[in-house]
């Protein structure tokens, strides 16, 4: 619709939905006749761009330039805007190209800088006000600063706003004007991940609305400093600015990440009262925020909030399918998304990311591979959230080839973006710049924090670490050494590619550290079985003044489990509620139910179980069900499987965990019946798999696999490993093999598992003093673990083996486990 008041002639309702009718086209025709007869016909061509009616805008543009009408700077000036805003900018430069100079005034220079800095082609958008400033006379005002400081809200251009800054500062618009304002802010964020500075900024601006206050709430959730958001928060509600959709729904998300649920519950009640209730983006917000606050994981408060939201959009979808993730709940948060899609709502990639980690967590498989063809035909696959999500699921799955495969895409789009940003830092903005010859350039370099964070994401899932590294080198080269949330990935990624001492350096180095930081490097030491150092870690960080959440509780409960600190645990799991006001999760428990169980202790862990304020789900179960088959009880351990099989009857893992307690004690036909109520099932073991990564290419090996190249050369390692470390007095342990056959098949069996295969190809291929780094899928067989010991003391090699559970650091026939595990 257009209705333009000072022109009474062309006051028409028109609808403009492509293509036009015979009807439209014949009223727009008598409209546009009378245009010669408007006093004001650049009021009508404002009303376009502020109602986005683009295409009578362009009718109006062609029409003037049929009339052959003198069209005058503010016209010009406006249709520059209309031709930027509507995205043609090649168009918005020729318009402005075609102005003889003596009519470009300071709107005209800033409408082509703001169209510059819109299309995110920074390069340019600075020549122009470079060119503003150096071929004219015009001073740039709050507009002209606002567009040029948008193009150096990154780090290829950072320094170039530090400059414009210091031509603020010396004009007075920082206290003046608040959009300039808002425009450094983010600028300081953005470019150099300066917090102390933006808000130095916000300080400064004296002037402030809803929207600056909104602005410096938000950048500190986003960088995690939620407690000073809730602070800022306050002293906005002090200062007697009354809260929007968007400033309770960052407030929220601050609450979601310290489990403020008692909070949260006040600004819900807020936000209903002042009229939000029914909002989608506030409604959204509270989805999230109950499913992270939740006792115990429940997402029975987020369910409520979603089922009475009259409006839901992609945001709110994605919120409830992420809370049910989070729950441990995959095949509903499946059955959310398949309703989503039946309801026409187009997934986005942060959608799939959220389901295709629920995927990863199921064993069918399927799903996934839906999924994944999809993300692919929406074209959102090599998006890096969603990249990353389909490396995690085909890991988890053990496709190896696959996850490798969606990695290299990953990093090779992203390379060619940083190598794309490389070249073009390497030359300095020119001055001289023209743009009018200007023919073409690219949406910017896409090259940011998250880009990085994903890529060393995804480079922990298949354990790549010369990949990470190159990576890391990358993020120093590009100016992110000191991103917070770039360096707790790579305390992440150096951690879980079995590289502690990096991840440690990693950490150290770290000149800010949040309570993810910590957790990282927390969770980190206890995964490796360095309990000690793990705790000491703690102590640290409460020393520090660093509040923990739930998740630094699980590695610290793990630590302990890891290496059978009962009554440390014991402590620290009470200390939860009484120190720190955390309510204990499924999880927690199940740290704990895994201590007692490992240690022995079933009676106590039963009793525990029982005890537990909520219904134990099948990870409880699981988890007891892994320690009977360790201390050979097939009482509790048919217990804990029926307990299993009832919450996830379609679970494998139950099967064979019981099926290798009873070929553990020689009960053969009790294994026959499992495996044959399996197979009428269609349920089927994960295939064990072993790899390791050599000269930027990783090696997978199966069972007894003959296919590798260098086979006979393995193979012939392994007989003469065999020889050596019998002599030194390893003994098979044939417990492990879980089939009726003769002792001596069974050692056989033995040495073609495919963790010792890995090691034997290891040792060809590399050397001293290189670690070798082994990842496998399942948990490593008691016989391959006491072998690699000896394998470490006859080869004089250390072996860090990372399989499902843990690392284990292998060195001088010792392991970083003490051999609890």
């Amino acid at each position: 619709m257009c209705h333009v008041c000072p022109m009474p002639s062309l006051s028409l309702s028109l609808s403009l939905p492509p293509p036009l009718n015979n009807t439209n086209n014949s009223e727009f025709r008598r409209a546009i006749s009378t245009l010669h007869l408007a006093r004001e016909p650049h009021d009508l061509l404002k009303s376009c761009i502020r109602s986005r009616n683009f295409a009578l805008g362009k009718l109006l543009h062609r029409k003037l330039t049929e009339s052959q009408l003198t069209l005058d700077s503010p016209l010009l000036n406006s249709l520059i805007t209309l031709y930027s805003k509507s995205g043609q900018w090649q168009q918005a430069l020729s318009i402005f190209q075609s102005m003889d100079p003596s009519m470009r005034d300071l709107v005209s220079w800033t409408a082509m800088i703001s169209c510059f800095a819109n299309h995110r082609m920074h390069r340019h958008s600075l020549s122009t006000f470079i060119q503003l400033l150096r071929t004219t006379d015009f001073y740039p005002n709050e507009f002209s600063f606002t567009a040029s400081l948008r193009s150096c809200s990154n780090a290829e251009f950072f320094s170039t706003g530090l400059a414009v800054f210091g031509f603020v500062l010396k004009t007075g618009y920082l206290d003046a004007d608040v959009c300039v304002g808002c425009a450094l802010i983010d600028m300081f964020v953005k470019g150099s991940d300066d917090l102390g500075s933006a808000f130095k900024v916000f300080e400064k601006i004296s002037e402030r609305n809803v929207v600056t206050w909104n602005l410096m709430i938000t950048r500190f959730v986003q960088f995690s400093h939620n407690g000073d958001a809730i602070h800022l928060f306050f002293s906005m509600v002090e200062s007697g600015f009354g809260p929007d959709r968007f400033t309770l729904s960052s407030v929220l998300s601050a609450c979601a990440e310290l489990d403020l649920l008692a909070f949260g519950k006040q600004l819900h009640s807020w936000g209903v009262k002042s009229g939000m209730g029914l909002d989608v983006f506030f409604g959204s917000s509270l989805v999230d925020m109950y499913a992270k606050c939740g006792a115990d994981g429940s997402v029975e408060d987020a369910r409520k909030v979603f089922d009475r939201m009259p409006e839901r959009n992609v945001v709110s979808w994605t919120a409830i399918i992420a809370a049910y993730v989070q729950g441990g709940l995959e095949q509903e948060a499946i059955g959310l998304f398949c309703e989503m899609i039946w309801g026409y709502v187009v997934p986005n990639c942060f959608t799939f990311a959220s389901t295709l980690k629920a995927c990863a967590n199921l064993p069918e498989f399927g799903l996934g591979k839906q999924l994944h063809s999809q993300a692919i035909k929406l074209g959102v696959s090599a998006v890096n959230c969603v990249g990353n999500g389909l490396v995690n699921m085909y890991a988890r799955s053990g496709r190896m080839e696959c996850a490798r495969k969606c990695f290299d895409i990953l990093l090779e789009k992203n390379l060619i973006l940083y190598d794309t940003a490389v070249d073009r830092n390497a030359k300095n903005l020119d001055p001289k710049d023209d743009i009018f010859n200007l023919e073409t350039e690219g949406t910017g370099n896409g090259v940011n924090a998250f880009t990085y964070g994903s890529l060393l994401s995804a480079a922990a899932c298949i354990g790549t670490i010369s990949k990470g590294e190159q990576i890391h080198a990358r993020v120093l080269k590009s100016g992110f050494g000191n991103n917070l949330c770039i360096n707790n990935a790579l305390i992440s990624m150096y951690s879980k590619c079995g590289n502690e001492a990096a991840a440690l350096r990693a950490f150290s180095d770290m000149k800010d550290r949040n309570v993810i930081s910590w957790t990282s490097i927390i969770s980190g030491f206890a995964k490796h079985g360095f309990a000690t150092k793990a705790l000491e870690l703690f102590c640290e960080m409460l020393e520090a003044g660093v509040k923990p959440n739930g998740v630094t509780y699980i590695a610290v409960l793990s630590a302990c489990s890891h290496v059978g600190l009962i009554d440390e645990a014991w402590k620290h799991f009470a200390s939860m509620r009484s120190d720190h006001d955390i309510v204990p999760r499924m999880e927690h428990y199940a740290c704990m139910v895994d201590l007692l169980g490992r240690s022995g202790l079933l009676s106590e862990a039963i009793e525990f179980i029982n005890s537990m304020p909520f219904r134990a789900d099948a990870l409880i179960w699981r988890t007891f069900l892994g320690s009977c088959r360790i201390h050979h009880n097939s009482k509790f351990g048919e217990h804990a499987a029926k307990k299993v099989l009832e919450l996830e009857p379609h679970d494998p893992a139950a099967y064979i965990l019981l099926s290798n307690l009873y070929a553990a004690e020689g009960r053969w036909d009790d294994v026959a019946a499992i495996r044959k109520s399996m197979k009428l099932r269609k349920l089927t073991k994960e295939a064990g798999c072993s790899w390791i990564e050599v000269e930027n290419q990783v090696h997978k090996f199966h069972v007894g696999d003959t296919s590798h190249p260098k086979a006979q050369k393995i193979y012939d390692k392994l007989d003469e490993l065999t020889f050596k470390i019998r002599n030194l007095g390893y003994v098979p342990n044939t417990d492990s093999v879980l089939h009726d056959v003769e002792e001596e098949l069974k050692e056989q069996f033995l040495f073609q598992h495919s963790e010792k295969i890995a090691v034997a190809f290891a040792l060809i291929s590399t050397r001293k003093p290189k670690p070798i780094r082994i990842f496998k899928n399942l948990r490593v067989c008691g016989d391959c673990h006491m072998a690699i010991k000896y394998i470490s003391v006859v080869t004089g090699r250390e072996i860090v083996v990372r399989d499902a559970n843990r690392f284990h650091h292998i060195k001088d026939g010792k392991c970083s486990c003490n051999d609890y595990w």
